[in-house]
């Protein structure tokens, strides 16, 4: 950890030496974000209810969405770039260096301007958690929490498999970005006003319901069952089969050569 903590400090100080650029790109995706949320806005002043919740529900469950993403995005974003180690022959480097590769992957790139939308989620949480009407005792803290946390692990678990199937590729594919960022985009909203058969690919496939509409029915008191307080802990073994495709397509991999 101590190591890791180093390498953010390296990463930050490279990404501030060029202060103006660095103050641009957060406040770019603030406003790239900023969007999305305009459009909510009008959308639930509009109709006022959507599938049953509120603006102000609707906000948290967006907040939670928005700034579980934003870490994981922010963390492992060298999984992100994951084709470029590979096509330039840099992966053979972290395969003979002491320490995991999964670990070497994550150091070798922290995206700190990703936090304008991290930024925006917090601005976001500051109205919604006052204004959605939950009464916020000690378990209601600890899903949200949960639900956060947790989305940034299942978050980095997709980014885990798309660079598991970049070995085989070599350029990434751009279907995995319908799971990521359109996980994020369809996580606007409760997932379950897309229909059924999106909130079970959503529940048992890729479970993203697990840290978003599950938990939000618990906090929002729509369900009483400790169950769902505690589904974001059920979606971490996600994890285990996106661990595992990057293992297989660890062992299929060939050198470069250069």
């Amino acid at each position: 950890m101590r190591l890791y903590i180093k390498y953010i400090s390296i990463h930050l100080k490279s990404q501030m030496q060029y202060k103006a650029s660095f103050f641009l790109m957060i406040v770019g995706q603030l406003l790239l974000s900023f969007t999305v949320l305009l459009g909510l806005y009008f959308m639930m002043d509009r109709f006022k209810t959507v599938g049953g919740f509120t603006l102000e529900q609707v906000l948290l469950c967006f907040a939670v969405v928005l700034m579980a993403f934003s870490l994981a995005e922010c963390f492992a974003r060298g999984f992100d770039l994951f084709p470029e180690m590979i096509s330039n022959g840099e992966f053979d480097r972290v395969l003979v260096r002491p320490r995991g590769i999964i670990f070497q992957v994550l150091a070798t790139k922290v995206e700190f301007s990703r936090l304008g939308r991290l930024i925006q989620a917090a601005i976001v949480f500051t109205y919604a958690i006052p204004a959605s009407g939950v009464i916020w005792t000690w378990d209601k803290i600890l899903t949200l929490v949960l639900m956060v946390v947790c989305g940034a692990l299942i978050f980095f678990g997709l980014f885990l498999v798309y660079a598991g199937f970049t070995f085989f590729t070599i350029e990434g594919l751009e279907f995995m970005n319908v799971l990521t960022d359109g996980g994020r985009e369809f996580g606007t909203y409760p997932y379950s006003i897309y229909g059924d058969g999106i909130l079970k690919f959503l529940t048992y496939v890729i479970p993203l319901a697990l840290f978003q509409y599950y938990p939000l029915l618990y906090l929002l008191g729509k369900k009483k069952d400790i169950f769902y307080m505690l589904t974001p802990l059920l979606g971490l073994l996600f994890l285990i089969p996106c661990y595992l495709i990057f293992l297989f397509g660890l062992s299929r991999y060939k050198s470069t050569g250069s």
